[in-house]
């Protein structure tokens, strides 16, 4: 049996603190040196979430933010792989694993090319998949809009699952 869920987040970016709201630039758990940050209540990481949610759809259960409300003082600025590791228990338990996993980042800045291997490795980490299993594309927003702007960051994401 196969399953498809289709993930999606979007952050406000703004400068970092003090100066600003925004948290350290974090995607698919990797750090990257930026002016701007994801607003959020967790860490604001857009593709964990994107992922989350994918894996989450699949198994047509609750979304992260259902699983994960904002209103919770619990979840404030926590690692979203924690959220993730959760998404991936609940699969586990249903007897599914990731077969791929496709996620597109859509923002201006920082570029992703840089960055790409070593979050498609983090993320094969995270998954307990091979790495060849993960495709990972940044595309600009051709500045139109709060994302063309460098305002926002959008992730979307495909995850296929088999069962075991």
């Amino acid at each position: 049996m196969i399953r498809v869920g289709h993930g999606y987040d979007l952050h406000r970016l703004e400068p970092l603190t003090p100066v600003g709201q925004g948290k350290p630039f974090i995607l698919g758990g990797i750090c990257i040196e930026h002016d701007r940050g994801p607003v959020g209540h967790s860490d604001g990481d857009a593709l964990l979430h994107a992922i989350t949610d994918a894996i989450l759809g699949a198994l047509a259960l609750p979304d992260i933010g259902q699983l994960f409300p904002d209103t919770d003082p619990r979840w404030a600025g926590k690692d979203s792989a924690h959220f993730l590791r959760h998404a991936l228990e609940l699969m586990r338990e249903k007897k599914f694993e990731v077969c791929n996993l496709d996620a597109t980042v859509i923002c201006e800045r920082p570029k992703i090319g840089p960055v790409k291997e070593k979050i498609k490795s983090h993320l094969a980490h995270l998954l307990g998949c091979h790495v060849g299993q993960i495709n990972v594309k940044g595309k600009t927003h051709e500045h139109v809009d709060a994302v063309g702007e460098g305002r926002a960051i959008e992730v979307h994401c495909v995850a296929l699952l088999t069962s075991i």
